[in-house]
């Protein structure tokens, strides 16, 4: 869509053969701004949308178009001035923005202009994803509607995010691949919460890596679990026999998704060992207790 001016944006607007109508900006034509919050010279568009300029009054000029300004303009100062040259164009936008954070390297406002901003040139623009962000999980709200983006998928599919626009008002967040991990827990060398990578793919071989694969000393490699949906009504459970070389190549082929639980069992002697350490204890409390009484 063509740009709309709206409050806040700093027009600059020339009559040709009356320089005398550039005095209306004051002393501000000739100096540059102090601060990079400061508006450059120009005639600025008032909070309520209008427009003032002399002899033209009070003109309401947001949601217009440069071009449709300006033959407003012509129109109100030809009561004025015999043929009134006019020309107007955008002296610095500042009215439309989006907000982009997460997991970009320079999070914060970015301004929109007369060209479209593509969800490529908004990452650009805030420094690019860091190392921490996940490209597959992309939070995009739009007049109070959540959008889930994966560049990746995007990909994938032969389209380019390239050609997906934000509009003014857009928020857009790169969520860190820390929020979408995997817990890797049981009979593994290193219990961890196991990150997916940049692209979010994360398959079971990947948790297993990530947590130092399994116990080879207490680990039942026949009983693999993948739990998901642990919170949901009606929770899945994957089992996977590993003992089986080949078997271990799905691992490499199943896709994890967030907050799975991958669960390795122990084996059958390590658990009589430990129920068995449980109840050492008691019995030597026993013993003790008996001799006691003798």
């Amino acid at each position: 869509q063509a740009y709309m001016v709206g409050a806040g944006d700093v027009l600059q607007i020339v009559v040709w053969d009356h320089p005398e109508l550039a005095a209306a900006l004051g002393s501000s034509q000739s100096q540059s701004s102090s601060r990079a919050s400061d508006p450059i010279a120009g005639f600025v568009v008032n909070q309520d949308g209008t427009l003032a300029f002399p002899y033209a009054g009070s003109l309401q000029v947001a949601g217009l178009r440069v071009e449709e300004i300006q033959r407003r303009l012509t129109v109100a100062l030809a009561k004025y001035f015999m043929k009134p040259q006019v020309t107007v164009r955008m002296a610095s936008y500042r009215a439309h923005q989006i907000y982009i954070d997460g997991e970009v390297r320079s999070p914060g406002a970015l301004t929109l202009n007369d060209l479209p901003m593509s969800l490529y040139e908004a990452i650009s623009r805030a420094g690019g994803f860091a190392d921490t962000a996940d490209q597959s999980d992309l939070v995009l709200v739009r007049n109070s509607q959540v959008h889930r983006i994966s560049v990746p998928q995007l990909l994938a599919e032969g389209l380019s995010p390239s050609r997906l626009y934000l509009k003014a008002g857009d928020s857009l967040r790169v969520v860190p691949r820390d929020e979408n991990d995997v817990y890797v827990m049981g009979e593994v060398n290193k219990p961890i919460s196991a990150i997916p990578r940049r692209t979010g793919r994360m398959t079971l071989a990947d948790a297993l890596s990530q947590a130092g694969s399994v116990n080879s000393s207490t680990a039942d490699a026949a009983q693999m679990f993948v739990i998901r949906g642990s919170l949901a009504a009606t929770p899945q459970v994957f089992h996977l026999d590993g003992r089986s070389p080949v078997a271990m190549l799905l691992a490499e082929d199943f896709e994890l998704q967030p907050k799975d639980v991958v669960y390795v069992d122990g084996s059958g002697l390590v658990r009589f060992n430990r129920v068995l350490s449980l109840l050492m204890p008691l019995v030597n409390t026993g013993l003790t207790a008996g001799v006691l009484a003798k």
